[in-house]
């Protein structure tokens, strides 16, 4: 495996998703050192004019077909590590809203629960989570960006058991009407891909270049619906 950084793909984060488009080239930091992507994420739910009755409960869909396990050396740590990430969005079909990815450090029972979470949220009270109906666990903001924010957790092993068994992980933040907002994320297949053997680099980066494809070719025919509205004047190419 050559020396170079492995970085995430900002292409493929799309609307402040990271997961899948992981490109893998060496130590395991691109979390922690990625780029914002491009176009800009979508915001936090935004509460209602009146106070709601209760939390605001949005309840997310995998934006691609598996989770993806990852797996390279850190040489400054000089250790193995991978990470089993997947990202979410409120359809198949729409850009992602949320993303997920544990990392497992060989030989350190510690794990870390990454977040790359929507921008305008409120970062001091930072985030709450919870497997199914189990304890609350929180966590903090790390970094923001313009199109997403940062946000990890420390646990241990038996966290990670809970999320192979569970049925949904539930992130829980406030937004900056000071509401908290509940994502739920299915946690199916997460076990198998923890538990299994990494992806290919090559596999990951053909992926990466069709799903790179896939993108350009949706935006295009957008902009083409947008031009043959009436009155619609041409998009800047």
């Amino acid at each position: 495996m050559k020396g170079r950084s492995m970085s995430l793909s900002t292409k493929r984060l799309g609307a402040a998703a990271l997961a899948a488009s992981l490109l893998l080239s060496g130590a395991i930091d691109a979390f922690a050192q990625q780029k914002p992507a491009t176009p800009p994420a979508a915001p936090a739910p935004a509460a209602p004019a009146q106070a709601p009755q209760g939390p605001l409960r949005v309840e997310l869909q995998p934006s691609q077909g598996e989770w993806t396990k990852v797996c390279g050396r850190d040489q400054a740590a000089g250790k193995d590590i991978c990470y089993t990430t997947r990202d979410f969005g409120q359809a198949a079909d729409q850009p992602p809203v949320l993303a997920l990815a544990v990392y497992d450090v060989k030989g350190d029972d510690q794990r870390i629960v990454r977040l790359l979470l929507p921008v305008a949220l409120m970062l001091r009270p930072g985030f709450r989570f919870s497997i199914d109906k189990g304890a609350t666990q929180e966590g903090g903001f790390e970094i923001c960006f313009p199109n997403g924010c940062f946000a990890e957790s420390k646990v241990k092993g038996p966290t990670i058991d809970q999320m192979k068994k569970g049925t949904s992980l539930n992130v829980m933040v406030k937004n900056q009407a000071n509401n908290e907002v509940n994502f739920v994320l299915p946690l199916a297949g997460f076990a198998k891909a923890f538990d299994g053997a990494p992806i290919d680099p090559k596999v990951l980066e053909d992926q990466q270049k069709k799903l790179e494809q896939e993108l350009q070719k949706r935006a295009e025919e957008q902009r083409k619906a947008i031009e043959a509205q009436p009155g619609a004047a041409p998009a800047a190419k």
